[in-house]
């Protein structure tokens, strides 16, 4: 008997992110484990993060082309999983560089891949009720939450190849869940046979919408480099213990869960893609102006909720157009743009944020709330829908 389509993107996503959690925090320390230098962990992870922006659009396209978003998420997890064994036989530089950068190239089309289904899957279609792609999303943070608990849990100061036994274990059970998906229908107009993937990529960026789109969830969401790299140096310094700094952290990702499953999903509703766009830009504002002038447990255990706005509400909106505005046949090649936007300006972010942080401390964080209010107004009219066009909003 066939599983729901909710519980079969559920065990999917969990899988997957579970898998994301035991593993992404500890990399660095498996790579000092197994003997490697500051310099040669750099290299690693630096790596594995331009094959992620590259390979990530280049599969989303290939699938797009041959109509299997299901079956290219599977051949992408078992490789991922086969790299994750790799890995336990994997002892020096050139082959741990060789086996990451593999699994960068595995995993990074697997979310796109993931959303491209489970979004035009989130249609009131199902059963005659609406399945919410925000019960999906938020399922896989509690998974990644879980994931990185567990883990730290298992390693230990000297061993954590446990972390590479549960990575595996959760791709594995990742790869088959990919048969409990429901089918595919197929797109009322596939590609043709003399279509380009120049000319594919071409069409979704003609659309002024989609255009926007990126530019604004590409300024969002790299608006968070500055905290990520450099949020708990700076707490640190200030003299905020370990113990609160991790819950400070931890208040943002569950904002982040709260936000998928209740809140998100009700001003979505209520606001639309736009007003949540709007809210969420607005958020980035307030969040890193207030980071940048202040270390106050208090003020900062106010501000980082707004996490919950900053991504997952983004997010949930982005979604929301993405099913409006890019055809199903293009499903693939959509998400993976949307993922390669916000990656390439988060990395260059990431390196900008390391310059301002040398230079001005916690004003580093100022930049950031700067670019938001750019994106604000993008967001005002990147995200209108009809409705909003027809009050004279755009």
């Amino acid at each position: 008997m066939r599983i729901s389509a909710p519980v079969a993107y559920i065990l999917l996503y969990a899988a997957l992110y579970a898998a994301f959690g035991v593993a992404s925090p500890f990399w660095p320390r498996f790579f000092e484990m197994r003997g490697l230098s500051p310099q040669e962990i750099g290299i690693v992870l630096a790596a594995a993060m331009v094959t992620r922006l590259l390979a990530g659009p280049m599969v989303g396209m290939l699938a797009d082309r041959a109509g299997s978003l299901r079956f290219a998420l599977a051949v992408c997890t078992a490789l991922a999983a086969a790299s994750a064994a790799a890995l336990l036989w994997a002892h020096s530089f050139a082959l741990l560089l060789f086996i990451a950068v593999l699994q960068a190239a595995s995993l990074a089309p697997t979310t796109s891949l993931a959303d491209a289904l489970s979004v035009n899957a989130a249609r009131p279609r199902l059963a005659g009720k609406e399945f919410e792609y925000g019960w999906i999303r938020g399922s896989a943070s509690l998974a990644f939450i879980f994931g990185t608990l567990t883990a730290g849990q298992l390693i230990s100061r000297t061993d954590v190849t446990p972390i590479i036994w549960m990575n595996l274990s959760f791709l594995v059970v990742a790869a088959p869940s990919t048969a409990l998906l429901p089918p595919v229908t197929p797109p009322s107009s596939p590609l043709t046979r003399g279509s380009s993937v120049i000319g594919e990529l071409g069409e979704l960026l003609r659309i002024p919408r989609f255009r926007t789109m990126i530019l604004v969830t590409s300024s969002v969401y790299g608006s968070h480099a500055t905290h990520d790299a450099f949020a708990v140096i700076w707490w640190s310094a200030a003299g905020i213990e370990p113990w609160t700094i991790s819950i400070l952290w931890s208040e943002a990702v569950a904002a982040e869960v709260v936000v998928f499953f209740l809140v998100g999903p009700v001003l979505l509703h209520r606001l639309g893609a736009w007003g949540a766009a709007v809210l969420a830009a607005a958020a980035g504002i307030v969040r890193w102006s207030v980071a940048g002038v202040t270390t106050s447990v208090l003020a900062l255990s106010i501000i980082q909720p707004l996490h919950g706005f900053t991504f997952a509400l983004l997010h949930l909106a982005s979604m929301r157009v993405m099913q409006t505005l890019v055809p199903a046949r293009l499903a693939g090649t959509g998400q993976s743009i949307y993922a390669f936007g916000s990656g390439c300006l988060t990395a260059v972010l990431t390196l900008l944020s390391g310059i301002l942080y040398a230079k001005f401390g916690g004003a580093a964080f100022l930049p950031m709330a700067l670019l938001c209010a750019v994106a604000l107004p993008l967001a005002w009219l990147g995200f209108a829908d009809e409705r909003n066009r027809s009050v004279g909003v755009l």
